[in-house]
């Protein structure tokens, strides 16, 4: 095992350990949490064992594990990135809604008052 091995080990063994902290104090749902656990789990296999992803990219038509990790990772982060531009968006829709609702409750508030 080189250095990076035990140093990307150890960075990932202290990241299933927050995550699993964080889901046990309730900062993030289940799934979330063990979605994230998973996560960690698979870099450390990928990290541990490099091998494996290039056993994997071969059926693929992938010819480096390397690239199999970086077409996942990519993949990974446009989904995220979409999940999180949905959200906001919603959050944004929320917020107009919430603004008019006060908006024209402040105004029946204020005519009652006349």
């Amino acid at each position: 095992m080189n250095l990076f091995q035990i140093l990307a080990l150890s960075i990932l063994v202290i990241l299933l350990a927050m995550s699993l902290w964080a889901m046990s104090k309730k900062w993030t749902t289940r799934s979330g949490g063990l979605a994230w656990a998973a996560l960690w789990i698979v870099a450390g296999v990928v990290v541990a064992k490099p091998d494996l992803t290039f056993s994997l990219a071969g059926p693929l038509g992938i010819k480096r594990g390397a690239d199999l990790v970086v077409y996942c990772t990519l993949l990974g982060m446009t989904v995220g990135f979409f999940m999180i531009y949905a959200r906001l968006r919603r959050l944004r829709h929320d917020v107009t809604a919430l603004a008019r609702h006060l908006a024209i409750r402040e105004a029946h508030v204020a005519d009652d008052r006349r």
